[in-house]
């Protein structure tokens, strides 16, 4: 397995952020609720904005020679005692070699010590590679409709449960 570091980056970060958040968007063009169109051509303010969501976690994987390979936000949840897993992407090179669970651990840890007991996402329905990762992950598909897509079908829900991650004698959020 490779060796991966996580960084986490703010908005003083974002032209950091910004080629990762580009090749997500130009590798999976159907997986996010942004497209490459959408940010192509967005100014710093813009970037700034989205690493600046309150609350929020937004991690860059790196590999030991500083490519970065992966990246994932962490939002608190809509509801209380949830967090949500958004921008989640690693870079195809890097698929399989741990980089997704690391991602993912750093983002349920955050939730859970923020007092979330539930990590939720939401994927693509045909992300099958997606889909098996979060489920190896711990995260499991929710018999209610995510967003709605422009083909009439939806989002498919996913949620994980925190109790392991709460801090030892953190009760329930």
């Amino acid at each position: 397995m490779t060796t991966i570091a996580l960084r986490r980056v703010t908005a003083d970060d974002w032209e950091t952020w910004r080629p990762v958040r580009l090749a997500a968007l130009a590798d999976a063009p159907t997986a996010f609720g942004s497209t490459l169109g959408d940010w192509a051509d967005a100014g710093e303010d813009r970037w700034r904005t989205r690493l600046s969501i309150p609350g929020a976690l937004d991690l860059l994987a790196h590999t030991e020679d500083g490519a970065a390979v992966g990246m994932a936000s962490g939002v608190p949840g809509d509801d209380p005692g949830t967090a949500e897993l958004i921008s989640m992407w690693v870079d195809p090179a890097a698929r399989g070699r741990g980089v997704a669970a690391a991602l993912i651990r750093a983002v349920a840890t955050w939730a859970a010590r923020a007092g979330a007991h539930t990590l939720e996402l939401s994927v693509m329905p045909d992300n099958a590679g997606a889909r098996r990762a979060y489920e190896h992950c711990g995260f499991r598909a929710v018999d209610e409709p995510g967003d709605a897509l422009p083909d009439g079908r939806h989002e498919v829900v996913m949620r994980r449960d925190l109790a392991a991650e709460r801090p030892q004698g953190a009760g329930s959020a």
